[in-house]
């Protein structure tokens, strides 16, 4: 499957990872202090605060995992297909991901912990569109399944074993692009607060308004509306 990708799909992934990476470092360090990108971290929190007794704790952090479950559910009710197609739901997708992190942006300005709920759901979007588009290929909101496959790759080079150089290639753009939206999004933090999360927004409507142009020459080459 990843020999078939185009190089627009290597592109959108690498710029849906920094956008994570971006909106992560937002939520950990702005007012409520959650990770909204992955669910491991936020799972292994509520079931400390449950097993506490913490409940207000708990609820918050099972809605972060709901919003984020609820994005997914919203992509694959939209787009439907299993393999990459050229159509509208893609860019219906990406717009109501660049809806939900500018009402999450509204959020954050207001302290409201809402800002946790559509910022995860804006991710959870994003990462199950990305997998359609990509096969699974590429997942844009976390780097776990990532690292352990340069992992892997790096042991098989120490055997002699062949590398498969694109998956190592993938690996390396979704770790790298994913860390540098981190860096980049503290640093907004410190210099424009939670406005920063404009950029995210503005990747996801770019690639909207640049999926509709593509899908709009192509139409008449197979592509479908």
């Amino acid at each position: 499957m990843i020999e078939q990708l185009p190089r627009w799909v290597w592109w959108a992934g690498g710029l849906l990872a920094f956008a994570a990476g971006l909106m992560n470092v937002v939520g950990l360090l702005s007012f409520g202090g959650e990770a909204v990108t992955h669910l491991t971290g936020t799972t292994t929190l509520f079931a400390g605060h449950v097993s506490h007794a913490r409940w207000q704790s708990a609820l918050h952090l099972a809605a972060i995992f709901g919003a984020f479950f609820a994005g997914a559910v919203a992509s694959g009710w939209l787009i439907r297909n299993e393999h990459l197609k050229l159509g509208r739901r893609y860019t219906v997708a990406l717009l109501l991901e660049t809806g939900l992190v500018l009402a999450a942006l509204a959020a954050f300005l207001h302290r409201n912990p809402a800002a946790y709920y559509l910022l995860a759901a804006a991710v959870g979007l994003q990462n199950a569109m990305a997998s359609t588009y990509s096969g699974a290929v590429i997942r844009t909101s976390h780097v776990t399944g990532m690292v352990t496959d340069l992992g892997i790759y790096l042991g098989h080079a120490l055997r002699g074993l062949p590398v498969h150089r694109k998956r190592l290639a993938v690996s390396l753009l979704v770790t790298i692009t994913f860390l540098a939206g981190g860096l980049v999004g503290g640093l907004g933090l410190r210099r424009v607060g939670e406005w920063v999360l404009l950029l995210p927004a503005a990747i996801a409507l770019a690639l909207a308004l640049a999926h509709e142009g593509w899908r709009r020459s192509h139409r008449g080459s197979g592509g479908r509306r």
